[in-house]
């Protein structure tokens, strides 16, 4: 009777024990963007701070957004042919294409400056691509009036990769994507203050593809 009673006890200490758990915080969701137009590099200046951010226009308003909080999903009708010449390598074989002109049902990436003035930072922005992981090459270019291509990353070559943007910029490239999968993009936007100070923030953008 008192073995069976303390069998009892214990079952009722581990019931009580189980009850009184504290379930772990679940992850906040993430947002998926698949079509429509978003700036995935957009600097703003908030509280005197240089701050990475991703604005999202997809819905025909504007959010602002943690970049880190945010999938860009790559469909699979992006998927395109290389052409001979391309700088993404070998004709005929495939890529995944977030177009620097917009097309219909494709997410449309761009970068912006335009929140910032003079009065708030001296000259242009630094953008560092400090790193890329993913299945594939991730290439960043823009496409000229001629059809010559100014490639601003590659993910092919070594890291990290920078490239200045002039304030009041807002503009589109190509960004093209070997393989379907995960990729994540860690990249820094630094500037000066007007008083000669560094400003910098960094953050990560991710990508699904196909």
């Amino acid at each position: 009777m008192l073995k069976q009673l303390a069998v009892l006890a214990g079952g009722t200490v581990a019931v009580s024990v189980a009850a009184g758990a504290v379930a772990a915080p679940a992850a906040p969701a993430r947002t998926v963007l698949s079509s429509g137009h978003v700036d995935a590099v957009a600097a703003r200046i908030a509280g005197g701070r240089l701050v990475a951010t991703l604005k999202d226009s997809t819905a025909g308003r504007t959010v602002w957004r943690d970049p880190a909080s945010v999938t860009i999903r790559v469909v699979p009708q992006a998927r395109t042919t290389i052409p001979g010449g391309s700088v993404l390598g070998r004709r005929g074989g495939p890529a995944w294409l977030i177009p620097q002109v917009q097309r219909s049902g494709i997410v449309w990436a761009g970068w912006s400056t335009e929140e910032i003035s003079g009065r708030q930072l001296r000259g242009p922005i630094r953008w560092t691509v400090r790193g890329v992981s993913g299945p594939g090459r991730l290439v960043v270019f823009q496409t000229g009036t001629f059809g010559a291509a100014d490639v601003l990353f590659d993910s092919g070559r070594r890291m990290p990769q920078a490239r200045a943007i002039a304030l009041g910029t807002h503009a589109h490239g190509n960004w093209a994507f070997t393989a379907r999968g995960s990729y994540r993009l860690a990249y820094t936007l630094s500037g000066r203050s007007p008083s000669g100070g560094t400003l910098s923030d960094s953050s990560t953008l991710t990508f699904s593809v196909g």
